[in-house]
């Protein structure tokens, strides 16, 4: 019983999971029974395939004078909730075809061209044809996928039927239904979908990556799932650029895209300050101060810029933020007391530089030694300070 119920439930869930991705469009479905002379080709055009159709299944069934069929496709469809189980293997064949078929026989073949299809029923060949069956049959039943067949070019299919009687007509029925999966039934194909990654690409933000296909690719589904694909279309560019600006935001944090202009931003601060160029570099640190995604060694390396273009008060001010975030860099606190040196407070730098004299900075360098190499550089930065020799005595 157990067994049973847990079998029940695996394909309840396997249904569920399947349906979610598409349907059997009953909807437009083609549905047709037709006469065919004796020795006469016709041509039968099926309903046009909704936007998303992925597969067709048909089915074409002869029948006898008064024969009626026991059940539709559509109704047998209904227990098919995806189209690849009616491949898999040849109890699904069997369970499409009709119950009854009469002893007509008739070849057929399928055109995605009303030209090609034309020159069969004139001429009667099947060499252009998407799909043939050249054997005569009395039944068939088939699914055509449009990732192996180029039955889906254009969204109408003709079928052409030749009777292979020469005396009798011949009455078929044949029956066509489309899967159509949701996400395409959007309209957003592949080439579609290609022209918004290559604008998303083109974008200020997207440029400022090394890679932005992860960013350009949450960008395309947020537009997807928010507008079908003509609804973009039809958007004035304003509406278009608003789109991609909502979607660009979103993305922007929850994407690795923020990380990612945030290490840059990091990377060229710091190289711009190893070059002098401490105005450029505070550029580069203050979007992401001011996103409020710093790191202490963010403050901190913004408040050593500040400090060389001596403006100490925004050097301190950024300092002892880095310093709240992180009490116990021995870095922060002799930017610090950097600062407060050379804004003028040599009580409070004093305390600073002989709280800490007897310890590291680094894993081999001493604070002493740090200390005498950073006062040497402001000293050819240009912001020498009579309180030098004077601190350095302290450390002594």
């Amino acid at each position: 019983m157990q067994i049973k119920l847990l079998s029940l439930l695996l394909l309840c869930c396997t249904i569920s999971n399947a349906q979610t991705n598409g349907y059997w469009d009953k909807e437009r479905a083609t549905n047709k029974q037709i006469s065919v002379s004796a020795r006469e080709r016709m041509l039968i055009p099926i309903e046009d395939l909704p936007e998303g159709t992925t597969e067709i299944v048909y089915r074409i069934t002869l029948l006898d004078e008064n024969q009626q069929l026991s059940s539709s496709l559509v109704s047998l469809l209904k227990a098919i909730p995806d189209p690849t189980g009616i491949s898999q293997g040849s109890a699904g064949a069997v369970f499409l075809l009709s119950k009854i078929s009469g002893e007509d026989q008739c070849k057929y073949a399928i055109f995605n061209n009303v030209d090609l299809a034309l020159t069969y029923k004139k001429e009667g060949s099947t060499d252009k044809a998407c799909q043939s069956q050249n054997t005569p049959v009395n039944k068939d039943a088939k699914r055509i996928s449009a990732t192996t067949s180029s039955c889906f070019k254009n969204k109408t299919l003709w079928f052409g039927f030749e009777n292979k009687n020469w005396i009798m007509n011949e009455r078929i029925v044949l029956e066509v239904v489309p899967w159509v999966d949701n996400k395409l039934s959007r309209g957003w194909n592949a080439e579609n979908r290609k022209e918004v990654l290559s604008i998303c690409k083109s974008t200020d933000l997207a440029k400022k990556l090394p890679n932005p296909n992860d960013y350009c690719v949450c960008v395309l589904d947020k537009i997807q799932n928010q507008f079908r694909f003509q609804e973009y279309q039809n958007l004035l560019a304003v509406e278009k650029t608003k789109a991609f600006k909502d979607a660009g935001v979103a993305c922007y944090n929850t994407t690795d895209a923020a990380s990612t202009i945030y290490d840059a931003n990091r990377s060229a601060a710091m190289q711009l300050t190893s070059q002098g160029k401490f105005s450029e570099a505070i550029k580069k640190w203050i979007p992401i101060i001011e996103e409020g995604k710093g790191k202490p060694s963010d403050y901190n390396g913004i408040g050593v810029d500040y400090l060389y273009t001596k403006q100490y008060d925004k050097a301190i001010k950024f300092l002892k933020v880095a310093e709240k975030l992180d009490p116990i860099e021995l870095q922060t606190q002799l930017n610090l007391a950097h600062a407060y040196l050379l804004k003028g407070y040599y009580s409070q730098a004093k305390g600073i530089y002989k709280k800490y004299k007897n310890q590291n900075v680094t894993d081999d360098l001493s604070w002493t030694a740090k200390v005498k190499l950073d006062f040497d550089s402001f000293e050819k930065a240009g912001l020498p300070s009579n309180d030098f020799k004077r601190i350095l005595n302290v450390l002594e």
